[in-house]
């Protein structure tokens, strides 16, 4: 038998039973005005009797006080983006504010409509990923929006009124000269969806840069039509190997691909970092090393949720604040590079 639903318990409900006015409760749900003590306990008694869920979104309107903080996050699956969401809530939820949170795919059409529900609830702010492209309707819908918009994951990006991320084309870098102060000369770069990334395609971008500075050509194997996780990583080093067995360095797009890889390397018997070595990003990695501790890009995820937050509340406060903060990356050495 399916779930019977009940009427929905209205403000009038709720004083009919008590015996006070309509206005009298709605104080007490607000907790504003100047009602006794005994009347507030007797109000919100039957409110939970009653079962009454005071309309939030209708408050924020009429006040346009808005306590809801949209975010949009490519995948609540990848745990980057999860870890920043925690430092967001950590800061954001003891000072009265929830989120709204939407998942982008890095699809800049899904973006653009997420935008515009969220706006639509006139929150108090919007956290966006730094990494999409941002189609026309999302670039028009923000120029019109009366609430900040900060962006994640990256600070080089300084559309918006406020940026909190680490420089991806740092990271770039911190690979190449990694790489090269090894003498490494035969480099690869593993990733996948990077016209879709774009935070991954300045690392890209960086690497290759920093190399041919060098004088070193970097070889690219990517992907466009398959996800940014282990198996991926996997299928491409396979592909990367038969087509240039002589590889001596590989950067992957993210610490998942960079482990799918190893796993090949592992059974096809190439010596990690004997033969090869092997640099991913983002550090996710860390915390469950056992025996293979992958050499990694790092940064403090938790803490760019907490500074966005912060920003957030800066800004609502009407306080100056900077334009940006940089996320210190850490290029953290484990055993699938030499130490020098």
């Amino acid at each position: 038998m399916g779930h019977k639903r009940g009427k929905i318990v209205t403000l009038v409900d709720v004083a009919a039973k008590v015996g006070v006015s309509r206005m009298t409760v709605s104080k007490v749900m607000r907790d504003v005005g100047n009602i006794s003590e005994e009347t507030r306990l007797r109000v919100k008694r039957a409110a939970d009797e009653l079962g009454y869920l005071p309309n939030s979104l209708a408050g924020s309107l009429s006040s346009r006080k808005s306590r809801m903080v949209g975010v949009i996050i490519p995948s609540m699956s990848d745990i980057v983006f999860s870890e920043v969401l925690s430092g967001v809530t950590a800061v954001l939820r003891p000072r009265g504010f929830h989120t709204f949170i939407g998942e982008s795919h890095f699809d800049p059409d899904v973006e653009a409509g997420l935008i515009r529900e969220m706006l639509s609830l006139q929150p108090a702010g919007l956290l966006l990923n730094g990494g999409t492209a941002r189609s026309r309707d999302a670039q028009r819908l923000l120029e019109k929006r009366n609430c900040p918009a900060i962006q994640l994951w990256d600070c080089d990006n300084t559309d918006l009124d406020f940026s909190v991320g680490p420089s991806h084309a740092e990271a770039g870098h911190l690979v190449a000269m990694h790489f090269l102060a090894r003498g490494l000369r035969r480099i690869a770069y593993v990733g996948a969806e990077l016209e879709k990334d774009l935070c991954a395609r300045s690392r890209y971008v960086a690497l290759r840069l920093s190399l041919a500075a060098a004088g070193v050509e970097l070889v690219e194997v990517t992907s466009e039509t398959t996800p940014r996780q282990a198996a991926t990583g996997r299928t491409l080093t396979q592909q990367l190997m038969r087509a240039d067995p002589d590889t001596q360095a590989i950067h992957y797009l993210n610490d998942a691909m960079a482990l799918g890889g190893l796993s090949y390397l592992h059974e096809a018997g190439i010596a990690v970092p004997g033969q090869i070595s092997v640099v991913g990003f983002n550090g996710t990695s860390i915390p469950n090393t056992v025996r293979t501790r992958l050499t990694t890009i790092d940064m403090q995820r938790t803490a760019i949720g907490e500074m966005a937050a912060h920003a957030l509340l800066t800004m609502l406060a009407n306080a100056n604040t900077e334009r940006s903060w940089r996320a210190t990356l850490h290029l953290v050495q484990g055993n699938t590079t030499t130490a020098v």
